[in-house]
């Protein structure tokens, strides 16, 4: 238990106010004020969504939703949960929609803070720090759906209007819980994907020096360039930043391989992991800067579940890999519909019963980024592969290469648009009680615990900072 003091840095650690070692692990609590398709079901981006369910329900009735929605979603049963398997940190990934309007810039929605606050709160009644994290910003910060963008471009990196925007709520984050020790900091971007590579560091330092200047305290959490993983353009480590990279593993993936085996053409066992992460770390070994993987996780497939027992054990050997090199880790992901999440939805509940005919058609087009594969539409994608192997064979755009930016364009963005209406029109119709009792589906006493999950992550919750 923390004595209460701010969080701090020194060299390789961070400290409690009492000067005592401390590692951040828990959660990340995505698809909750930044929601994603495949942690609730819906197709394409947030903002499409709720667009569409806004036509079906009308504005009381959408109201209703989303409020009973964020408040079931995470209650004190969530927090006591997390508190009991002796982890100490919940990251918040939270959209920006909530505290400012597109057609109302620089005007801070008060409202946007009441859940954030309820949950901060809970969270520190039971020990748990929390890092907020800025995971959609304005103008889109990467190329996917989980940043809230409709499109396969970043424009918050040519478009000061969005970066001034940015630094204005951070103030604004920053005035609201600068003298809230258990805010155990600021995480300013989630997953920054700047093509150019020139943007990315006077934006983090017109960040950092707007939220110093606020607040001197909380730690900054700043995460490498394409996706969390580039951090070349660095420089010297700054004060009170805490250096993130995104570590997921190839076998974790949807379409990942055995464990230990060949993922997406590589060989990967115990040893590919290692390296992987002192890859992804190298920035912060050699700065002598402490590390947290600020994502990680394999994927469940409920419809392939012979090959939960492999992800298991990449898992753990992760785990071990992160207790050697003292790292602090927050694991993707809290709570879901059942891919990836230690809790989530029963399969019969009413939500999933509502939803499950649109999810079927999704998961049979490939329309889920992170949790499908397009096994049942490589009619349409193979074609177009061949098609740009043969007439653009040295194409690789920024991030991900020719074939992730077909997917990302075609089954993530084509197929997925006119899947959000249908989505929309499973809730027609239906009362405030029912919309209740849907949501509801998302209580803690209602979903499913993975407790072989929940185990694992206990048994590595209380290592010992080194020094103690």
């Amino acid at each position: 238990m923390s004595d209460g003091g701010f969080l701090s840095t020194r060299g390789s650690q961070i400290l409690d106010g009492g000067g005592n070692p401390v590692l951040l692990r828990g959660f990340g609590l995505g698809g909750w004020m930044n929601m994603e398709n495949f942690i609730t079901g819906y197709p394409a981006n947030e903002e499409a969504q709720r667009e569409a369910l806004r036509k079906v329900l009308g504005e009381e009735k959408y109201e209703l939703f989303f409020d009973r929605f964020l408040e079931y979603f995470f209650e004190e049963e969530d927090a006591r949960f997390i508190a009991s398997l002796g982890l100490n940190c919940l990251r918040l990934p939270i959209n920006y929609r909530h505290f400012e309007d597109d057609m109302a810039p620089f005007e801070i929605k008060e409202e946007g803070f009441g859940h954030l606050d309820r949950v901060i709160e809970l969270c520190a009644r039971y020990g748990i720090y929390t890092i907020i994290d800025l995971h959609a910003l304005p103008g889109y910060q990467n190329q996917h759906w989980h940043s809230d963008n409709p499109t396969h471009k970043a424009f918050f990196w040519k478009h000061k209007h969005f970066q001034d925007r940015a630094v204005h709520l951070w103030e604004a984050i920053a005035d609201r819980y600068k003298n809230n020790r258990w805010v155990a900091g600021y995480n300013p971007i989630n997953e920054p994907a700047d093509p150019t590579e020139q943007m990315i560091m006077p934006v983090y330092r017109r960040l950092y020096e707007a939220i110093r200047s606020v607040d001197p305290n909380p730690l900054i959490f700043l995460e490498g360039n394409r996706y969390s993983q580039d951090f070349h353009m660095f420089g010297e480590p700054w004060e009170g930043v805490v250096y993130a990279n995104h570590d997921y593993a190839l076998p974790g993936f949807v379409d990942g391989g055995p464990y230990p085996g060949v993922s997406r053409g590589e060989y990967v066992d115990k040893n590919a992991l290692e390296e992987t992460f002192l890859r992804r770390s190298r920035y912060m070994l050699e700065h002598g800067t402490h590390i947290w993987v600020g994502e990680f996780g394999p994927v469940y497939p409920q419809w392939d579940p012979e090959s939960h027992e492999s992800r298991y054990r990449v898992l753990e050997d992760q785990l071990e890999i992160y207790d050697r090199h003292q790292v602090s880790w927050s694991i993707w992901l809290y709570k879901d519909i059942g891919l990836q999440g230690v809790v989530h939805a029963a399969p019969d509940s009413p939500y999933m019963e509502r939803i499950r005919p649109a999810l079927e058609k999704k998961i049979r087009l490939g329309a889920d980024s992170w949790g499908t594969t397009d096994e049942h539409i490589r009619d349409v994608m193979e074609p177009l592969e061949r098609l740009f192997e043969r007439e653009f064979p040295g194409y690789s755009p920024f991030p991900f290469g020719a074939k992730r930016d077909i997917e990302q364009l075609v089954r993530h963005i084509l197929i997925s648009e006119p899947l959000v209406p249908e989505f929309a029109e499973r809730f027609r119709g239906v009362s405030e009680d029912e919309i209740d009792e849907l949501m509801r589906s998302f209580r803690f006493e209602n979903c499913v615990k993975r407790t072989r999950l929940a185990g694992i992550l206990s048994r590595h919750a209380k290592l010992p900072a080194a020094g103690q």
